[in-house]
């Protein structure tokens, strides 16, 4: 008997549908939270009153015999999106280690989109504006996906969007976080002091011992994550890998558990270890923080950018950085994503999942050119904060990703109706066990 190809975006285990669900939901009211924050600051800075907001940004608190009196607009970057980047951590070893991920033909799809999207639109950046010695530095600003915002996207206009798409998306999101974070502290980093890189690994080790012998008390962990924290921000490497570091010590599965958890037929959990890991339970109490304060804050005091006008806006429009970056978004991020994934099918000679066609991998391509929180990130690293080309960048990355957003809109729109049929499909409950038919085992 000849073997059965596989397909690419199958539905997986009803149980992991369900999470990525609730996932979702929570990223979707974050996406939200970021979109007004963002609106805000743009507004308000471009407004009578454009000196308050820039006080606020640049008011300087902490202890400087530590090194960290920092302003806000620092906090929000160095400290708040630690928290964003250990929610992200948590996912990512979340997926692989007990997820549907954990399969390699499940993986595959999602991880190599993920790399093609970070390649291409660097690729693309450098052939625009790779010739400025200076602007070149920023090559990685264009490589990043933002799940709340893209999320939110698909909350107004992608409702019916099949659950493989939806979770292709976020593990898309999180790999390309992963690589965000590799970037920087490879290629952003401006001094290494090696003692305070080395001092981290203590807190980071009796942490890690602590959550692998199952300790969830606070006042034990969080003193120990902030001087983890300060230690790799004292080191010159940013401050958010102490984040994904912190996050790749927790345990997934339930203390004394053996391996993934088992499902019956039904979909249900058997076994006397099954249960939320720990990984799983900070992950649930930590990711409202980080949709719903650290990502919101940190786009509030980053989006603020004084346009200038409409001349101000025609001079950054010309810089060779602005073009390179909303090329990257808008084509390269599109380019590498549906390549990546095509190439993919056409190697292992897989088929697309029924009901699914390439226009939906496409419009799912675009809206990974959605790039806010991550890309502005690397445009403050790469340009220095509220230097003239950084303001090109923030210009860039909303044009970019509000173009992308409208596009994949259109996309997803002409494919509303076939989704409407898988949803429809996906609900019949023959036997009446609770587990549609389309997620239960043959």
């Amino acid at each position: 008997m000849p073997a059965v190809p596989p397909r690419l975006f199958s539905r997986g285990s009803w149980i992991e549908a369900g999470r990525v669900a609730a996932i979702l939901r929570k990223e979707t009211i974050g996406g939200a939270l970021l979109l007004v924050a963002a609106t805000v600051a743009l507004v308000w800075a471009n407004s009578p009153w454009s000196g308050a907001y820039e006080s606020l940004r640049d008011l300087r608190i902490g202890p400087e015999a530590l090194h960290l009196n920092l302003g806000l607009g620092a906090w929000a970057a160095d400290g708040l999106l630690a928290i964003f980047f250990f929610v992200a951590g948590l996912e990512l070893k979340r997926e692989f280690v007990a997820g549907d991920l954990r399969h390699v033909r499940q993986a595959v799809v999602p991880v190599a989109a993920a790399v093609g999207g970070v390649i291409v639109p660097a690729a693309l950046y450098l052939l625009v504006a790779g010739g400025d010695g200076a602007g070149a530095r920023g090559w990685a600003i264009p490589t990043a996906t933002d799940i709340a915002f893209a999320l939110a996207v698909l909350a107004v206009i992608g409702r019916h969007l099949p659950p493989a798409l939806r979770t292709f998306l976020l593990t898309l999101a999180v790999v390309d976080d992963l690589l965000a974070i590799c970037v920087i502290a490879v290629f952003y980093t401006g001094h290494l002091s090696v003692l305070p890189l080395l001092g981290a690994l203590v807190p980071l080790a009796v942490f890690g011992l602590l959550v692998r012998r199952g300790v969830r008390s606070w006042w034990l962990l969080l003193p120990l994550a902030a001087v983890t924290w300060a230690l790799v921000h004292a080191s010159g490497v940013h401050a958010t890998v102490a984040g994904v570091l912190l996050a790749f010590t927790v345990p997934v599965h339930p203390r004394g558990g053996t391996g993934p958890d088992t499902e019956s037929d039904t979909g249900s959990d058997t076994g006397p270890d099954v249960g939320p890991g720990l990984a799983e339970h900070f992950e649930h109490r930590f990711r409202p923080l980080s949709a719903g304060v650290a990502v919101p804050v940190f786009a509030f005091l980053s989006a603020g950018v004084p346009l200038g006008g409409l001349d101000g806006l025609a001079a950054a429009l010309r810089d060779p950085v602005t073009v390179g970056v909303l090329a990257g978004l808008i084509l390269g991020k599109p380019l590498g994503v549906l390549g990546a994934a095509w190439l993919v099918a056409r190697f292992t000679r897989a088929h697309l999942d029924e009901g699914l066609t390439w226009t939906d991998v496409a419009a799912l391509a675009v809206l990974a050119g959605i790039g806010f929180t991550v890309s502005l990130l690397i445009g403050e690293l790469a340009f220095g904060a509220g230097s003239a080309r950084d303001g090109y960048v923030k210009v860039a990355v909303l044009g970019g990703s509000l173009t992308a957003a409208l596009v994949a809109g259109v996309l997803l729109r002409l494919r509303d109706r076939a989704y409407r049929l898988i949803e429809e499909a996906e609900r019949v409950d023959s036997d009446g066990d609770g587990v549609p038919d389309a997620y239960q085992r043959p």
